[in-house]
Order: structure tokens, then sequence, then C-alpha cells
């Protein structure tokens, strides 16, 4: 009960923060390596997502640390507007809106905009401790008994992986923030604090979630025809991320020109130098398919289609299920598929809000 063990866990969390020490066996993780989607070949390793399992009183001296620094956070005004992962009332949602919103806008005046989207290779596992303890300290304003507790919990922490019955020894991880953990999205998004005033020193508009990136180029009516200036931008940001042991995953890059629809010249001739193989027609964005007149007919095909999928198999197994158990699996494997992101529908057109509308 909460009375024989509360009291205990609460003299466990005020030592660890009084002594600024995290004990080493609240600081080994089990990593089991899971399939990223049913389907994919297992024998190919880049298809696996490893998981870590932390032990359950680090979570809870997490969550402590946790609630104090975000409300120190708050308080100060303290981290990337822009940024909408691991941030309460923000979402993938909230961020396709901001960054629809821009490119409507754009298009509204006349103007074409180039949309980039940047995806960071395994950014959690590759965060350097010493740079993101300095950034804590000097961009933050993290010092004292504070800093020191952070700097324990980040050094000598270790981790086995199990497959099974069978588990590896104990390896070191000398950097990287620990997935799984609390703490950690709340790290990567403050060690990621310079590359905002990277984006605002070349004038480029962006929106980051988590380790997701969306750059927002405006090409103006009548100007010069170049993305000149965003090669440049991309290119600082490129180095930055290198001296911080991050890097792009190219193959992930993917880049889209939404042109004005009563001027559909509107970017002509435009050069789109190295970002010329990653152009496509309909790229994948949080999620959600844009395609370049922003009609959202990918987006639409690829939720009926998948919808209907669901609903050919959960009518198989319907007689065997009662209603209660019914309804949540229609929540699961199909309501929240049409509520995903479902406020970017506004004013789409009679067609694809009926093909919605039959599911």
């Amino acid at each position: 009960s909460h009375s024989v063990v509360g009291n205990h866990v609460l003299q466990i969390v005020n030592t660890s923060l009084i002594s600024g020490e995290v004990p080493c066996p609240l600081k080994q993780a089990v990593v089991r390596p899971l399939l990223k989607k049913s389907g994919l070949d297992p024998t190919i390793l880049s298809n696996y997502r490893s998981v870590s399992t932390l032990p359950f009183i680090s979570k809870i001296i997490e969550r402590a640390v946790f609630n104090q620094l975000t409300s120190f956070l708050q308080e100060r005004e303290i981290g990337e507007v822009f940024q909408s992962g691991f941030k309460p009332f923000h979402s993938t949602e909230s961020a396709l809106l901001k960054v629809l919103d821009d490119i409507l806008l754009a298009n509204d005046s006349g103007d074409a905009v180039v949309l980039v989207l940047l995806d960071l290779s395994s950014a959690f596992d590759t965060v350097d401790h010493n740079i993101l303890v300095k950034r804590l300290e000097r961009s933050v304003g993290i010092t004292g008994q504070a800093l020191q507790w952070i700097r324990s919990y980040l050094t000598g922490r270790s981790f086995c992986v199990r497959l099974g019955d069978c588990s590896s020894d104990l390896a070191e991880l000398p950097w990287g923030v620990p997935q799984g953990s609390i703490l950690a999205p709340l790290f990567f998004s403050l060690y990621l604090i310079p590359l905002g005033e990277l984006f605002r020193k070349h004038n480029v508009s962006f929106h980051l979630y988590a380790d997701d990136c969306q750059v927002i180029f405006p090409i103006k009516r009548g100007g010069l025809c170049t993305i000149q200036p965003l090669l440049d931008c991309l290119e600082d940001i490129k180095q930055w991320l290198a001296q911080n042991f991050l890097c792009f995953n190219e193959h992930k890059t993917e880049v889209i020109l939404f042109t004005p629809p009563k001027t559909p010249g509107g970017a002509q001739g435009l050069d789109f130098a190295t970002l010329a193989p990653h152009q496509k027609a309909v790229v994948s964005n949080l999620g959600v398919k844009l395609d370049a007149d922003l009609r959202f007919d990918a987006q639409v095909n690829s939720v009926v289609r998948s919808c209907f999928f669901h609903l050919r198999r959960i009518a198989k197994i319907k007689p065997f299920l009662s209603h209660n158990h019914l309804e949540t699996v229609i929540h699961t494997f199909i309501t929240c598929r049409l509520d995903y992101c479902n406020s970017l529908y506004a004013g789409l057109r009679q067609a694809p809000v009926a093909r919605l509308q039959a599911v």
C-alpha cells in the first residue's frame, strides 16, 4: 500500500537529489530489439528499434527532476518556441498546422514555398555528455547540486541486450541519452537550443518536432528566383550538427515545392542544386502525406485504404467479440486513423470528405 512503500520511495528520491548522485544499479538499461513495423525483414538489423527498459525507481526520481526542471524552464521562458515535441499543449498536429499556415499565407501572397524535411540519424544515441552539461550550465543556467545530479545521471550508464531468456554482458554507454527515459526528450530539446539561433541568423523559418525538422523557405514573387540562402543555411546547420555529434539521415531528406494556384509558373527555372535528388511530388511529414497542391488526396487515399484493410480483418473476428471489445478494437484500428491530425482537413473538398465519411 501507499503508506508502506511511499515513505521509503520518498527517502530514496530525496537522498538521490540531496547527494547529487544516481546509484549505479539505477543506470542499467535492458535493451530489447523490436521490429519497427510488422512485415519488415527480421534479418536486417536497421529494421529494429532498440527499446530500453529502465528500473522503476529511476523513473520516479526522473519524474521528480522533470517536474522541477520544466517549471524552472517555464518561469524563465527558456527553450525553443518552434519545438513542438515533448511540450504540454503541443503535438504533431499543432506543428503541422503552424507549418501549413505559413505555406498557405505565403502562397496567398503569390510567393512559392520550398519545404525541406530533415531527419536526424539516431539522434538520442549520439548526444555528447560534456556538450550537454555545458549547454545546461551556460544556456539554461543549471548549476551546483542540480548540475552535479545531471552529470551523475548521464555518466556510468550501462546496458545489456536481452532476447527471450538470453542476456548479454553489461556494456558501458559513454554517450547518448537513454531512450525510454523521462528526461531524455527534455535534455535532447535543450541540446538543440543553438539550432534555432542558427536558423534565425540566416532568416530562415523552421519548426521542430523532436528530431524532425521542417524548414520553410518562401520565394518572393518578382524577387531573385534562387534558394541559395536556404542552401547556405543548411550547410551551416550540417557543420553545427557535426560539431555536436549529430547528422542528417540523407535518405530521409525530402523536398517539395508549393506554388500559388493562380501562378503555376511561380517558381519556374528554380535550381534546387544539391536538394534536387530529394524533390518529391508527395512528402510524408510527421505521418501526414502532403501533395504539392495541398488537396490532401494522397493522405485521404492512405487513410481510407488502411481503414478498409483493418475493417475487413475486424469483420472476420466480429462474431467472437462482445460489443465493448468490438468498440475498443474499432477505436484502436479505425477511429485513431480518422482522428489523426484531422484539423488539417478543414475546408477539404466534398469528394475526399465523402470517402472518409464512407469509412
